[in-house]
C-alpha cells in the first residue's frame, strides 16, 4: 500500500504494520490513523492482536514490517521521546509498589520519565487530583480497592500530559460503577486533546463513548469506522421467544415452522432449550411488533421476548465469526 502524506491532524499513524512470532502472524498489514481528541476503540477476541499492536505503539515490541508514528515520533527510533508522548494504562494490576503510597508511586514513575523531583511531585499531586484520589494519596497502595488501583493507573498515564493515551482492557474486571469512572477519566483526557486507543472485549461500553471502532480478527482489520457504521453492518437481529405450551399454540407454531412469517422473517426451535423456546429472525426493516402481531393472530401466545444479543454484539460477531 502506498504511503500517503501525513497531515497535522494525525496523532497516531500506523501504516501496513505486520508482526510475526515465529510462524504465527499476529498482525497482518494493519493501518490506522487517529486524530487528537479522538477515542478509537480496538475490538477483538483473545489473540486478535490488540495487545501486540499496543506494545508496538509503545516501542516495547518491534514491527516485522510497516511504520508507526505516535505523537509525531517514530516508534522505532526515539524511545525516550516516545515515552514522553504516551500514557499507558496496562491491563495488569501488579505494576505498583504496594507498600508505599500512591503519591510515592507516582513520583517514582515520574522520575523514570526524566522529570526533576519537584516537578515530579507537582505532576503526581495534579494527577491524583484528576482521578479523585487526593484523600488516599499518602495511603499504601496495598490498602487501595481494585477500582482505586485502576484509577491510580490512569493517573500514572497522565503524569506527562501525554498527547496519546493507550488503554489495554482497563475495565474488564471492574464493576459497572468502577468501569464507568475509568471511562469518564479517559474521555476527559480526550476532551483535553489526547488521542486515545481503547482496547477492549466489553462490547457494550463503546456505545456513547468511542468516536471510532477498529475490529481486529486474526491480526487483520475487519472493520474501521464509527460506532454507527459498525451497527449498520450487523446481521439481522434474533429474538428468543417463550411461548405458551399446549394447543392451539403448538399447532399454530408447527404450521409457522413450515414457512416464513409472511415475508417478515422466520422462526425455528431454539437448540438445546425448553420446548417452549423459539428463535425469531426478522427480515431487513421489519418491525418486531409486526412479527409478534402475526404470531398472536395465528394463535401463538408469546409469554416473553428478548433480543438474543445486543446490536453491538451482533455487529461484532458478524465480522469475526469463525474458529478462534
Amino acid at each position: 500500500m502506498a504511503r500517503t502524506p501525513k497531515t497535522a491532524d494525525e496523532a497516531i499513524r500506523i501504516t501496513d504494520v505486520s508482526r510475526s512470532f515465529g510462524p504465527k502472524l499476529a498482525l497482518d498489514r494493519v493501518s490506522l490513523s487517529i486524530p487528537p481528541g479522538h477515542v478509537q476503540s480496538l475490538l477483538g477476541r483473545n489473540g486478535a492482536g490488540k495487545t501486540t499492536l499496543l506494545r508496538i505503539m509503545t516501542g516495547l515490541v518491534g514491527a516485522s514490517g510497516g511504520s508507526v508514528e505516535v505523537g509525531g515520533v517514530d516508534a522505532t527510533g526515539a524511545p525516550l521521546a516516545l515515552r514522553r508522548a504516551i500514557g499507558l494504562v496496562p491491563s495488569g494490576d501488579r505494576s505498583f509498589y504496594l507498600r508505599i503510597s500512591g503519591l510515592e508511586n507516582l513520583v517514582f514513575f515520574a522520575r523514570l520519565q526524566g522529570l526533576r523531583r519537584r516537578t515530579a511531585r507537582l505532576r503526581a499531586e495534579k494527577a491524583l487530583g484528576q482521578v479523585g484520589l487526593e484523600e488516599a494519596a499518602r495511603r499504601p497502595v496495598g490498602t487501595y480497592s481494585h477500582g482505586m488501583q485502576k484509577r491510580l493507573g490512569v493517573a500514572r498515564a497522565l503524569l506527562t500530559d501525554p498527547s496519546v493515551l493507550l488503554v489495554d482492557e482497563a475495565t474488564h474486571d471492574l464493576d459497572p460503577e468502577g468501569a464507568r469512572a475509568v471511562r469518564l477519566l479517559v474521555r476527559q483526557a480526550a476532551d483535553r486533546g489526547a488521542a486515545v486507543v481503547w482496547a477492549t472485549q466489553r462490547l457494550e461500553e463503546i456505545r456513547d463513548f468511542a468516536d471510532g471502532v477498529t475490529v481486529l480478527d486474526h491480526g487483520k482489520v475487519q472493520f474501521n469506522g464509527t460506532v454507527g457504521e459498525l451497527l449498520a453492518s450487523k446481521a439481522s437481529p434474533r429474538y428468543v421467544l417463550e411461548v405458551q405450551n399446549g394447543r392451539p399454540a403448538d399447532a399454530a407454531l408447527e404450521q409457522l415452522l413450515q414457512r416464513r412469517l409472511d415475508g417478515l422473517g422466520s422462526i425455528v426451535r431454539a437448540p438445546a432449550a425448553p420446548a417452549s423456546s423459539f428463535l425469531l429472525t426478522l427480515d431487513d426493516e421489519v418491525v418486531l411488533g409486526d412479527a409478534l402481531s402475526l404470531l398472536h393472530a395465528s394463535g401463538v401466545s408469546v409469554l416473553s421476548c428478548r433480543q438474543e444479543l445486543s446490536d453491538v454484539e451482533e455487529a461484532f460477531l458478524a465480522l469475526v465469526r469463525g474458529p478462534e
